[in-house]
């Protein structure tokens, strides 16, 4: 088979700044074992997130000068209202400055104590938004998606039996909403199948429970289906994402994802009541509902990234530089996701080091070693991110540690993920010599963001020779 080359000419570069191991030893040590407060200068590949952080394309910088900046009615909304439209096919769209934003106003509006948001996994921020108003968010992923390295199509599947159960365990009228996160970030990146979404959206009629997409990677998701899902293949993603959109009720999305945008984010639904509610919210929280607290030029932007990430030639690179990956490390016996994610890596942690108990953060231990070994940032995504404590105050560990290697969308070349995959191996060789962490100082939510951690004794400094 040809080669996959990327389907873009790199027109402007920005340099990458080298250090050294003990240099890096003292920037994770000031920085408290917790990458979001290390520099971006004193990374040397930055897989933290891929939300904000794609290269956007000549057109949409073109398109960011014809962004018009007007208060109210400005004709960059009614380009970027078409856009949303012409793949979800909701009739209000409602625009944020990101994802996080949609969920802040969607769960204000229908959350409250005593109320159930189910979910096959809902990401930190998405959690955190729901907990806030009080209620619960309830995690109902597939069994395969419970097995890190065991390989599956569709790893990201709600469990539907699980689903009914729950809704009639705890009250149809006690469930808001059932919510899809397009790909399963918080479950590997892993992708949902068209037969999954169609009988979840089937439960959900049944009771009268409104469906809505988490859909910031849904192109990702879409290209998973056609090539993975029987009687896909010669369709369209346009089209299999728009399948996808006609069985939900609405939807929120982050544009930082699958529309290429630094910044931006949307609401949207057929419900006219919601809307409204939704709407008044943002007036107060966001801005006016044709801007909601975006520049015209970011309107721009994201109506063009919605068009581009639809192109199958870009699908293709994108899904196949991840597997890429992710082959070079099961090859070398590291413990990985598998298969490969839409956007991201995961390293599984927990069989990594196996010998660093869940309440020392093996993943966070692992962040740390990757970065002191080879300048590179990731996060952890297991007990510090979504772990609890009980009365006791004892750790109530998450149900995976792993490791998310997010991958910037048209960023990194292949001699650059070649070099992740080194420090990766290189890391693992040494990884019994890892030692675990320990919190210091958390904040009450979201406490990954902030909180300052130290080793329960220090990593060997054989780590330093990398």
């Amino acid at each position: 088979m040809r080669t996959i080359i990327e389907p873009f000419r790199i027109k402007s570069v920005e340099p990458i700044y080298f250090n050294t191991p003990e240099q890096r030893e003292k920037i994770l040590t000031e920085a408290c074992y917790n990458p979001f407060l290390i520099h971006s200068k004193d990374v040397l590949i930055d897989l933290l997130t891929d939300s904000g952080t794609s290269a956007m394309s000549g057109a949409q910088w073109a398109g960011i000068m014809q962004g018009d900046e007007s208060y109210a009615g400005s004709p960059s909304f009614y380009r970027f209202e078409a856009a949303v439209q012409g793949i979800t096919n909701f009739k209000y769209i409602i625009p944020t400055h990101q994802g996080r934003a949609s969920e802040k106003i969607l769960f204000t509006v229908t959350g409250g104590k005593g109320k159930y948001f189910l979910s096959n996994t809902l990401f930190d921020t998405t959690r955190a938004n729901i907990e806030y108003t009080g209620a619960i968010g309830i995690d109902l992923i597939c069994e395969e998606g419970k097995h890190p390295t065991i390989p599956a199509p569709f790893k990201g599947n709600m469990d539907i039996p699980a689903l009914e159960k729950k809704i009639i365990e705890l009250g149809k009228e006690n469930i808001p909403m059932v919510i899809m996160t397009i790909t399963n970030n918080s479950g590997g990146g892993q992708p949902v199948s068209m037969q999954n979404i169609r009988e979840c959206s089937i439960v959900c009629r049944k009771y009268k429970i409104p469906l809505f997409i988490d859909a910031c990677r849904f192109a990702e998701n879409s290209y998973f289906i056609k090539i993975r899902e029987k009687g896909y293949e010669n369709i369209s993603v346009k089209k299999i994402a728009q399948e996808i959109f006609s069985y939900a009720d609405g939807c929120t999305m982050s544009a930082k994802k699958d529309a290429f945008a630094n910044i931006g984010g949307f609401l949207a639904m057929n419900d006219a009541i919601l809307a409204q509610s939704c709407r008044n919210l943002l007036i107060i929280t966001e801005g006016f509902p044709t801007y909601g607290g975006l520049a015209g030029r970011d309107l721009e932007a994201i109506a063009i990234g919605l068009e581009e990430v639809l192109d199958e030639h870009y699908l293709e690179y994108r899904i196949r530089s991840i597997e890429y990956l992710t082959e070079k490390l099961v090859a070398a016996g590291v413990p990985v996701m598998q298969p490969g994610g839409g956007h991201a890596v995961y390293l599984d942690a927990k069989q990594f080091l196996s010998h660093i108990p869940c309440d020392q953060y093996p993943g966070q231990a692992l962040v740390g070693a990757l970065y002191l070994h080879g300048g590179i940032r990731g996060v952890e995504i297991g007990s510090l991110m979504f772990g609890k404590y009980d009365e006791q105050g004892k750790l109530i560990p998450a149900m995976m540690e792993l490791v998310r290697l997010a991958i910037p969308r048209r960023v990194y070349t292949q001699s650059h993920i070649d070099y992740v995959s080194e420090v990766i191996i290189e890391v693992f060789e040494k990884r019994n010599e890892i030692k675990g962490l320990k919190v210091i100082e958390e904040a009450p939510v979201l406490r990954h963001f902030t909180a300052k951690l130290v080793q329960v004794e220090r990593l060997s400094a054989s780590l330093l020779r990398g």
